[in-house]
């Protein structure tokens, strides 16, 4: 069975205070808006308390353009992502020889060659490594990156494969969209970058972690509308329905029934629900579809309040919460994110040591 061995997370240099963010929306959008206190509440009533950006608030009250944004997204990208994998490698005492693939995942820029080919010459990574760059997986990413490695692994018992999210949504600030779904995202998005190690089952590494067990990728048919970016001149664009939390309740039950019935499981024999956070009614639904309390979704309202959403690396985010706190032997779980598409994709894990 594969494994993850460790997962590691990188913050950008510059944390806000939720309060702070506010302050600069208000001049920004004040001026657009007769009710513009009203539709701020919506930074108090997200359950985020501070936030990671990759450039200082002061940076945002100008208008930048698509060339400007993306450069900075990849010269940030580079920065974290390289720390990202060293310390991931360090941690699982791993060198960096003995990696066989990189899994990129990200949707916040774009770069070409792609950013692990970048890290990989920054750190000076062999050259035969196989690189699998995922990109347009939003939300979704973090656990889509974990199915593919599971994947990955199951085909070549003896990987070693490392999957790096890295997103900088705040780089996507529209200064000119004066739509509420700019508004919204500008309240719950921020920037973050986290790396797992991924290894096969005849893999030689050492140490307590989750065994993965089984996936399943979802797509919603025609649901394109829900979740994504519009690019247009300006950059990347939000998209967010205002239903997404009643699709989420509606639509997430069935899938994870069908999902743990395929591995003979029931939603009881969740001990960890590892999350993506997408925002405090995202959150709230999954409680309400899958019949979970509060002390269920703790992990996953942790990282929303102290990071925000950061799309794809966010559910590795809480995972690295669990996983710190050292679950019993044969303790299961349930990773689990949702992203354009509309998409689901789900990991069923259980805690364990390998010995080498």
């Amino acid at each position: 069975m594969p494994f993850i061995r460790s997962v590691v997370t990188e913050n950008p240099p510059y944390r806000f205070d939720q309060k702070e963010v506010v302050k600069v929306v208000r001049s920004l959008f004040g001026e657009h808006y007769t009710d513009i206190e009203r539709l701020l509440r919506v930074f108090g009533n997200g359950q985020i308390e501070s936030r990671y950006f990759a450039a200082p608030l002061s940076w945002f009250e100008k208008e930048r353009g698509l060339e400007e944004k993306n450069q900075k997204y990849i010269e940030e990208s580079v920065r974290l992502g390289s720390r990202a994998v060293t310390k991931c490698l360090q941690e699982a005492k791993i060198n960096k020889e003995d990696i066989d693939a990189f899994i990129f995942v990200s949707s916040s820029g774009m770069a070409t060659p792609t950013i692990d080919a970048r890290i990989m010459n920054e750190l000076k990574f062999p050259a035969h490594i196989k690189r699998i760059p995922l990109w347009g997986l939003g939300c979704a990413g973090g656990a889509a990156g974990i199915s593919r490695a599971h994947d990955y692994c199951l085909a070549y018992p003896d990987a070693k494969v490392l999957v790096l999210c890295i997103e900088l949504c705040s780089l996507t600030f529209q200064h000119a969209d004066m739509s509420k779904s700019n508004l919204i995202g500008t309240s719950l998005f921020a920037d973050g970058a986290a790396c797992a190690l991924v290894t096969g089952e005849e893999a030689q590494v050492e140490g307590a972690g989750f065994y993965t067990k089984g996936t399943q990728s979802t797509l919603m048919p025609d649901s394109e509308d829900v979740m994504g970016w519009d690019v247009k001149e300006g950059g990347l664009h939000v998209v967010f329905s205002r239903d997404i939390p009643n699709i989420i309740e509606n639509w997430l039950k069935p899938n994870a029934a069908l999902f743990l019935d395929k591995l003979g499981k029931e939603l009881i024999e969740i001990d960890h629900f590892i999350a993506h956070p997408g925002g405090k009614k995202v959150i709230d639904a999954y409680e309400k579809s899958l019949g979970f309390p509060k002390e269920k979704t703790a992990p996953s309202r942790n990282v929303l309040a102290s990071h925000g959403n950061m799309s794809s690396p966010t559910v590795l985010y809480v995972l690295k919460e669990v996983m710190s706190q050292q679950p019993d032997s044969g303790e299961q779980g349930l990773l689990t994110a949702l992203g354009p598409g509309f998409s689901s994709e789900m990991v069923w894990m259980e805690w364990g040591e390998k010995q080498s």
